[in-house]
């Protein structure tokens, strides 16, 4: 079935929404009926056969629950329309979208929406009427999104759809989780599905710049500015003009900082260091942080209309101890890299190898996943890696128990690993984070906790 044939019903409490969607969908279906008061969708479809119902979330302001949408989704199942029902929700309503994908609708739509994205979604479901939303998801794999992003436990496949539908839009995101989640693979997925693919990507760890670097790095600066400011430099922002920002530990910057950003992101200019007259930007902005939500939300710590702002839908991250059998997955994905990487056979894992790895608790999550099979792959003498093949850092690995009882001892270990890392990369930080499976961030704390 075509567009073109089809009946779309549309309910919602919103006049401006109903007069914009008729609009808009005259021309491209067969007929197009509007409805504000979602109590008379039992006489509509008692008189009409609809193909597509463009069903609201909410239809009491005050409530902003989207249990209204999900009432009125389950009294169209009820009624045994055979209609394909499209929640209509806002950014901030996403996970609430979701489990109406759950409940049986067959898709959602953000509002504000891009009049194309709308058409093509009510497209899609005429010409593939009756599959589920999740059928619909799948990319090259169930368990891959991309080229790097693994997974195919039930918490990864919803992230991925998340990606799905928020990559194509302009909403600013949160990506919350533990350190070595995979974060930043996160966001350049969504960059590398939205509509400014194609447009710069810049990457800024904002916790680790200076109070006297960050507006320089972040805003740019003019010769002379300051001491060592010999020419004229582009700030990050201006550099991901018309693409993406991914602004990394954002949790961790001050709030001097934070009041910087913020009169960035309202204004939408920037001022560089020493300049007099702002330079607009257009960039869509991409936020990641291992602090939690309700840590973000104290106000002695972070701004809560900076959070408003860089939050418009969060993303958050499950720690690896949390994904079943991604594990093992990803676990055989790295051996294979790290055999091709080192011109080695790719080896097979024995039953005592993944029975290590599934019982191991991950408090490095898949970067420490990742580094301990690099080892593996590069220590091991057999083509199947067995369990004492496997090690686990100790920097991440000491249970909190023994941490408390040999405090010492475990510094000394700490303090001791970091300086021989540190020496191996002739002090380059870079290299020594990454290999110790942390963040620069992290790296820099432990160095001034042990005055290296």
């Amino acid at each position: 079935m075509q567009l073109k044939k089809a009946s779309v019903l549309v309910v919602d409490d919103d006049t401006d929404v109903l007069t914009a969607v008729r609009l808009l969908l005259r021309p491209q279906v067969q007929e197009i009926v509007t409805e504000k008061n979602p109590e008379n969708i039992p006489s509509l479809l008692a008189r009409h056969t609809f193909d597509v119902i463009l069903l609201d979330m909410n239809f009491v302001s005050s409530i902003n629950t989207g249990n209204e949408g999900f009432f009125w989704l389950q009294k169209i199942k009820q009624l045994k329309s055979d209609a394909a029902v499209v929640m209509i929700t806002a950014y901030g309503d996403i996970d609430l979208a979701i489990r109406s994908l759950k409940e049986g609708a067959s898709d959602f739509v953000v509002k504000p929406w891009h009049n194309d994205k709308l058409i093509n979604t009510l497209t899609d479901i005429i010409s593939r009427k009756g599959k589920t939303a999740k059928a619909e998801f799948s990319t090259e794999s169930p368990s891959v999104f991309g080229t790097e992003l693994l997974g195919e436990s039930e918490a990864m496949q919803d992230i991925f759809f998340k990606i799905k539908k928020v990559a194509p839009t302009d909403a600013n995101i949160l990506i919350l989780g533990e350190n070595g989640t995979g974060k930043e693979l996160i966001a350049k997925a969504i960059h590398q599905h939205s509509l400014r693919a194609s447009k710069p990507y810049v990457k800024v760890d904002v916790g680790a710049l200076t109070e006297s670097l960050f507006e320089s790095e972040l805003f740019g600066h003019k010769k002379g500015a300051f001491t060592d400011a010999r020419e004229d430099r582009t700030g990050r922002f201006e550099a991901a003009n018309t693409g993406t920002i991914f602004l990394d530990e954002i949790g961790n910057i001050s709030l001097h900082q934070q009041s910087k950003l913020l009169s960035v992101l309202q204004n939408r200019q920037v001022i560089p260091v020493g300049a007099n007259e702002p330079a607009s930007i257009d960039v869509r902005l991409l936020c990641a942080t291992n602090v939690s939500l309700a840590d973000l939300a104290n106000e002695a710590r972070f701004r809560k209309d900076l959070i408003y702002r860089i939050n418009t839908v969060e993303i958050v991250v499950p720690p690896l101890r949390k994904r079943g059998s991604d594990i093992t997955l990803l676990a055989r994905h790295f051996a294979t890299l790290y055999a091709n990487k080192y011109m080695k056979t790719s080896p097979q894992f024995s039953r005592s190898a993944l029975d290590k790895l599934s019982n191991y608790h991950f408090p490095g999550n898949v970067r420490e996943l990742q580094y301990a099979i690099e080892r593996a792959v590069i220590m091991a003498d057999g083509e199947v890696l067995q369990a004492e093949d496997i090690l686990f850092s100790p920097i991440e690995s000491a249970p909190a128990g023994e941490a408390a009882t040999q405090q010492t001892n475990l510094e000394e270990l700490e303090k001791a690993t970091i300086n021989r890392v540190l020496e191996k990369h002739a002090g380059n930080l870079t290299r020594a984070a990454k290999e110790l499976g942390i963040t620069r961030t992290a790296l820099y704390r432990r160095l001034g906790k042990y005055g290296l």
